[in-house]
């Protein structure tokens, strides 16, 4: 496993929050959310840092035509809003809760950098991690604006079996357990769900995949295309 939100098998969830400090614990609380609620929108300030103690939310920002583009769906031990340590201002996205009910740590810069600096060598994994984030949603971003549907399909697919996948041995495929519902994974690639099972049998029938309702198998022959 090499998940773009977790890093050396490490829940960032564990370790940052203040929860599990002594000297944060007493002033320390969880904020929830329910379904459709916004954390935070484009042009908020960006002075906090979030942490999810259950539920999902999904990270975007709206283009000039009033498009939404989906960047991330995020759930349990994630962090967002983690430009705010590296000087931002300002929000250049999104935050909403899409589960039933959504509970996040919410830590403010100046905790989570006084938290960082108590431990210097985690500190340093935390900016490298961001790093890697950055590349990822940017090439997340290119496929949305300059690849078809089917090709956006496939590669994020191949992503998902990188983050979330373990090797059959036998047969050398690649099975994936779904992190993200159908209408999820349709909103993530940018199209509608009933054309995502269109090219999910299209793709099915070409031998490139098989998949059911909580796992897909990537064969070994569409790792190579």
């Amino acid at each position: 496993m090499n998940s773009l939100w977790f890093f050396d098998d490490v829940n960032l969830f564990t370790i940052l929050c203040p929860h599990r400090f002594k000297d944060f614990k007493k002033s320390h609380e969880f904020n929830v959310y329910k379904k459709n609620d916004y954390i935070y929108f484009e042009e908020d300030s960006a002075d906090k840092i979030y942490l999810i103690n259950y539920g999902k939310v999904k990270i975007g920002y709206v283009t000039e035509d009033g498009d939404e583009i989906i960047m991330a769906i995020l759930s349990k031990g994630e962090i967002f809003g983690e430009k705010a340590i590296l000087g931002e201002e300002k929000r250049n996205e999104f935050a909403q809760a899409i589960d039933s009910e959504t509970s996040l740590c919410t830590i403010t810069t100046d905790m989570m950098i006084e938290l960082l600096r108590e431990n210097k060598e985690f500190s340093l994994k935390i900016y490298k991690f961001i790093g890697f984030r950055f590349k990822k949603l940017e090439r997340r971003l290119q496929l949305l604006l300059f690849k078809d549907t089917k090709t956006r399909l496939k590669e994020f697919i191949k992503e998902l079996g990188e983050d979330f996948g373990y090797k059959n041995v036998v047969t050398g495929d690649t099975i994936i357990r779904q992190p993200y519902t159908q209408k999820e994974l349709a909103t993530l690639i940018g199209t509608s769900r009933p054309t995502l099972n269109i090219l999910l049998n299209e793709l099915k029938d070409e031998n490139y995949l098989d998949f059911d309702r909580k796992e897909i198998t990537l064969k070994k022959y569409g790792l190579g295309n």
